[in-house]
């Protein structure tokens, strides 16, 4: 028996393709295009279509500046305000409902889709037979600024806009995946980087709650997120340098709105570092309280939880010139904290302008240090499983990347030949990076199956903290690099 290409949605019809062993939708609407009176309002459900639609091709990627193709949109890659689309992927052969895998994409808000090179589930589809469903959401300032100041009665502006489209896409999943052959009373939420902290914030919506069974979260920054006065505040800077004002934010060509908001995380950036501009926004409605509080507290859906970081986070951004760390950057960093707070930090990072002190730093504050508080709250409430990826081949660690940001993701997605993963093993390794391949990608598998880790990776907390370190030859760590966690403990960044 092999599943059918052709669907009843509650909007219509979707017909997809046979590809390579699989049976792929692409392109499917979950939400009606946000553009028009519909930019900067929350998402509704797709209008209804006649006849049937064809979901063979990607739909375009939200607007964006162009970094690529591999996390975000190549020169040729179509955008558009209306990229509120999904993509469903699922092993041909046989009927019987299959475990689900819903991703949400990195890109810090900014970039990215869920059709992105970096973020393909074919290869997780086919290898761990579920249905793996990838989702575009609104980025930039059309997604995640609080501008609901420059709304009015007649034209209402709604915020935390990407965030409620996430919440549209896994209402759809679970009224339309059985459909493509899914079960929708088991649905596993991962992401990684912005995706996995929006994983993570949806934890802790109450809008969310049933909507998925299980969660992962790969390299999250749930710490970085913001109260609501800073983010319409940084919606009343952008405003103000649009040359049209209020007009531009409601008509412009969206890639004006992609270039000031650009500039303006930039600038947020380096005279607020730790800060970003992008990102849920803890507003008192939709997010009634910081992520990462609700997690501490044991207050998030009680589902099961994996959560992780890489070793070397923070290489990737200073590469890349995104999050660099720098002595000023520091200095302002620091000004911000409480003194006692201030000094416990300085004392675990020795020479803190060395640059690879720098990177660690950045990799604790934004990446690790959460992770593990979220972890040791969420343990209280449901099993929980915390990992670290330190597996590096040759050419990673001669580059200074190490186990950067994003490197576990051609692992998770059992990629073979990507060109990361060629680009990777350029000095060898390959026999270790499948091996690193094939248990990663079959132990997040048989999570979705099961909501359990295979043996060897023991439960974490809340009063035993392991954590598994994924390299060459996995191991588990107990409560690793205690002394520099406990000395973040008077540390906050939100407001």
């Amino acid at each position: 028996m092999t599943a059918s290409r052709t669907v009843q949605t509650s909007a219509g019809l979707v017909r997809g393709r046979r590809e390579a062993g699989l049976t792929a939708w692409r392109g499917v609407p979950y939400a009606a295009p946000p553009v028009g009176p519909l930019r900067l309002r929350a998402p509704r459900p797709p209008d209804p279509w006649p006849g049937v639609l064809e979901a063979v091709r990607d739909g375009p990627l939200p607007p964006q500046i162009r970094t690529g193709r591999l996390a975000g949109a190549g020169r040729r890659t179509p955008t558009s305000e209306d990229a509120l689309t999904l993509t469903v992927l699922r092993r041909t052969a046989g009927d019987a409902p299959k475990p689900v895998m819903v991703f949400i994409h990195g890109g810090a808000f900014s970039i990215g889709g869920g059709t992105a090179e970096a973020y393909r589930g074919e290869s997780l589809a086919a290898s761990e037979d579920v249905v793996v469903v990838g989702l575009n959401y609104r980025l930039g300032a059309l997604g995640w600024l609080d501008c609901t100041a420059f709304g009015s009665p007649e034209r209402p502006i709604e915020g935390n806009l990407g965030l409620r489209d996430q919440l549209l896409a896994l209402q759809w999943v679970r009224r339309e995946i059985a459909g493509f052959g899914g079960d929708p009373e088991d649905v596993t939420l991962f992401g990684e980087s912005a995706g996995a902290t929006s994983v993570l914030a949806l934890m802790t919506c109450p809008a969310a709650r049933g909507l998925f069974h299980r969660a992962i979260a790969e390299s999250a920054a749930i710490g970085s997120l913001h109260g609501a006065a800073r983010s319409r505040a940084w919606a009343a800077e952008l405003v103000a340098g649009l040359p049209g004002g209020v007009d531009d934010l409601l008509h412009a060509d969206p890639a004006v709105l992609v270039r000031a908001a650009e500039r303006l995380d930039a600038a947020v950036s380096d005279r607020t570092p730790a800060a970003r501009l992008l990102g849920p926004v803890v507003d008192g409605d939709l997010l009634p309280k910081a992520p990462i509080d609700v997690l501490r507290e044991g207050g998030a859906h009680p589902v099961p939880l994996v959560v992780g970081t890489n070793a070397d986070e923070g290489t990737l951004f200073q590469w890349m010139r995104t999050i660099r760390a720098t002595g000023p950057r520091l200095e302002r960093l620091f000004a911000q904290a409480p003194p006692a707070a201030r000094q416990a930090v300085e004392a675990v990072y020795p020479g803190p302008r060395r640059p690879r002190r720098l990177i660690r730093f950045v990799t604790d504050l934004i990446f690790w240090v959460p992770a593990v508080e979220a972890a040791r709250g969420h343990a209280a409430v449901a099993p929980t499983w915390m990992y670290r990826f330190d597996f590096a081949p040759p050419a990673m660690r001669l580059a200074g990347l190490g186990a950067a940001h994003g490197s576990e993701l051609d692992h998770v997605f059992a990629r073979r030949r990507s060109a990361t993963r060629r680009a990777a093993l350029l000095l060898g390794g390959g026999r270790a990076a499948w091996a690193v391949t094939r248990r990663l990608s079959a132990a997040w598998g048989a999570f979705a199956r099961d909501g359990a880790m295979p043996a060897g990776w023991p439960r974490f907390g809340p009063d035993d903290w392991p954590t598994l370190v994924v390299d060459v030859r996995d191991r588990v760590e107990h409560d690793p690099d205690a002394d520099r966690r406990t000395a973040w403990s008077g540390w906050r960044t939100w407001d």
